[in-house]
């Protein structure tokens, strides 16, 4: 398996940062107009010209019909301002985006947005679900689970600026509001060149921060007084739907109980980190139905001034994509603890476990009852930087926080940028000259990260959960239904945030679900696909065996989800009356779901895979059987309370032995 995608979370680039960091270096790019290019307003007329039909390189047998190139957001006094798109119409057919209008064609179509922020949509359509896909040696295939087997399909670069999209230097956007209005201004562009889009179903869709992307396309498309198209559904991937405190550092024992190995099934680094996550006011109790409303989550900040506490100002997966992770970590732990310098890398290899036990993250050593003062409540940094010194074989210099089991160091790169800038290609797609493709940059608000003006990107907006329930009020009214789906192996927006928010949001009137989401879902061949949940117009899918990127490590299961639960009204775990549609299985009825018990490691591809021995998953599962029925989340019974580690602490020996078997 391979991955080095950063699609819906954007990787840092220092030299990006340095060289464009400031308002008046940002870059200023233009759309180039092509031989064919129309005069006047966009109209049918336009679809000659955006028509790709000169052969793409390394592309070999035939691809749909398809169109592609920039098109304007229609703001003011900022012309050059355009979003770049490529569209494939379905699989097999020709000339359904070329129809004309027609109130009663009812054919859906999908728009698939990317995250980053900063991220371009073409990464999706060549490693996720379109229809060419790019290997890690730079050869081509197609992919025979596209989602536009299903719809006519349309992968759009956006905010603007970002691929192949075009801004001038003072034309990025401000906030998400922005976005919003740039992108009906988009679409109402889009329609006048493809009519029939304008009343069509569209089922609008993306990953990551596509989760706030698209919460606030959804609110300004209700506000509009004529809008430009027909939304139907909206599906979220994975979504950036709240702050970084509950999409990334409060699930963070999930994760924990979902790949135990990543901690070398240690139980007093697992007590370590539900004490923290206690702490932080991170154990929430969530109920079904949910009984009130949970507090606002504040990411408390590490209060010791440290190289490694000022790495934490940097979005988690750039500081895991670092090339030098391993090595940058064990010097910080170094400098933090005061201990034996492990600066070398084979002396910490050589010494590791003598200082997993010197270092170990548990209470020992330390006041109870107090947060860690060099991470603070970044409990995610935390866990990785453990796992990168101390468990193999992610002590090999990497930490995927997309698909936790990847462990490959470096990972396979599926990189696009040769096919994207090569002249064939930009001028097969009406791309514009003014500018290279690239897969990410880090300045979608104009600003690099500037956490002084938003979030750890820069965003100023709210999150989208703070007007959750009002969209999802909006959205009844106007027949459009919600969907959030997770893949059950990524550790940086996991799925327990996204239950948190479901559970924090009202919709259908109703807060939160009102059953526990335990419905088994299937893919075609009859296999265990997740779990799947439906109340009142919301749709919950949790995807087994899959990161942050669904489409790209479940591509089969993925199309049936679309074909399902997305462009379908398939009722599988959907509560009427009493009762659940397709049942509720009682296994999986509880916090987490497992994970695999394979971890796969190598240098640039799959070289060997580490199985975790079953005596070791045997006194694991002992153990968090009773330490989850001796913990009373926040807000149950009398409130939160500490663990207790005397109840549990008889079985570290057995456990030890075995992890150091595995481990070392």
């Amino acid at each position: 398996m391979y991955t080095f995608l950063l699609s819906l979370l954007t990787l840092a680039l220092p030299g990006l940062v340095l060289a464009q960091g400031n308002q008046n270096s940002l870059p200023n790019t233009f759309p180039h107009a092509w031989p064919g290019q129309p005069n006047g307003t966009f109209s049918p007329e336009w679809q000659k010209y955006f028509e790709v039909t000169e052969k793409l390189p390394n592309i070999t047998g035939p691809i749909p019909r398809t169109f592609a190139g920039n098109i304007p957001v229609n703001r003011q006094g900022h012309p050059n301002d355009t979003l770049f798109f490529w569209a494939f119409e379905k699989q097999g057919a020709n000339g359904t985006l070329t129809a004309p209008a027609d109130a009663n064609n009812t054919d859906p179509w999908i728009i698939w947005l990317q995250g980053g922020p900063g991220s371009s949509g073409m990464i999706a359509l060549t490693t996720e679900n379109g229809p060419i896909h790019v290997l890690a040696n730079g050869t081509w295939v197609f992919n025979n689970f596209s989602w536009n087997h299903l719809a006519d399909m349309i992968w759009i670069d956006q905010p603007v600026g970002t691929g192949f999209s075009t801004a001038d230097s003072t034309g990025y956007i401000a906030d998400e509001d922005q976005m919003g209005e740039d992108f009906l201004g988009f679409l109402s562009n889009l329609v006048k060149v493809f009519p029939s889009l304008a009343t069509r179903p569209l089922f609008l869709t993306g990953e990551s921060y596509a989760g706030t992307y698209i919460p606030y396309i959804t609110k300004h498309l209700f506000q509009a007084q004529n809008p430009p198209v027909k939304l139907r559904k909206i599906a979220i991937g994975d979504g950036s739907l709240g702050s970084q405190a509950t999409v990334e550092h409060l699930p963070v024992v999930n994760v924990i109980e979902t790949y135990p190995a990543i901690i070398g099934y240690d139980q007093d680094v697992f007590n370590y980190f539900r004490e923290q996550e206690h702490l932080c006011g991170f154990d929430l109790n969530l109920t079904y139905p949910q009984d009130g409303h949970f507090p606002t989550l504040n990411l408390v900040r590490p209060t010791e001034r440290s190289a490694l506490s000022q790495s934490l100002l940097e979005p988690t997966e750039s500081r895991t994509r670092s090339q030098s992770l391993q090595k940058a970590v064990s010097e910080k732990f170094t400098a933090t603890h005061g201990s034996r310098a492990l600066i070398k890398r084979a002396e910490f290899f050589e010494r590791r476990e003598e200082s997993r036990r010197e270092w170990k993250r548990d209470l020992t050593g330390r006041a109870n009852g107090t947060i860690d003062p060099f991470y603070g409540c970044s409990l995610l940094d935390e866990l990785i930087d453990y796992a990168v010194n101390f468990t193999f074989p992610w002590s090999n210099g990497d930490f995927d926080v997309y698909d936790i089991p990847d462990a490959t160091s470096p990972e396979p790169f599926l990189n696009a940028s040769s096919f994207f800038n090569d002249n064939r290609t930009r001028a097969a797609l009406h791309a514009p000259t003014s500018k290279d493709w690239i897969r990410n940059f880090n300045y979608p608000f104009g600003n690099a990260h500037d956490r002084s003006k938003g979030n750890q990107y820069g965003d100023p907006s709210v999150e989208p959960i703070a007007f959750l329930s009002e969209l999802a009020a909006n959205a009844s009214a106007a027949n459009v239904s919600i969907v959030f789906y997770s893949g059950n192996d990524d550790s940086l927006v996991q799925h327990r945030g996204t239950e948190v928010i479901i559970q924090n949001m009202t919709f259908g009137g109703v807060q939160g679900f009102s059953r526990k989401p335990s419905t088994p879902w299937f893919d075609d061949d009859g296999n265990f696909a997740g779990i799947v949940h439906q109340e009142r117009g919301l749709t919950y899918v949790l995807f087994a065996g899959a990161g942050h990127l669904v489409p790209e490590w479940k591509p089969a299961q993925a199309l049936v989800f679309l074909r399902e639960f997305v462009l379908g009204g398939n009722l599988n775990g959907t509560v009427s009356g009493t009762i659940v549609v397709g049942g509720e299985n009682a296994t999986l009825a509880t916090d987490f779901l497992p994970g695999g018990n394979e971890i796969f490691y190598g240098s640039g591809a799959t070289q060997g895979t580490s199985t975790i021995p079953a005596a070791t998953q045997a006194a694991w599962n002992s153990f968090i059987a009773t330490a989850i029925a001796t913990h009373s989340p926040l807000g149950a019974g009398n409130g939160a309370s500490k663990m207790a580690r005397g109840d549990v602490m008889g079985m570290i020996a057995l456990v030890a032995m075995a992890v150091v078997q595995w481990v070392v």
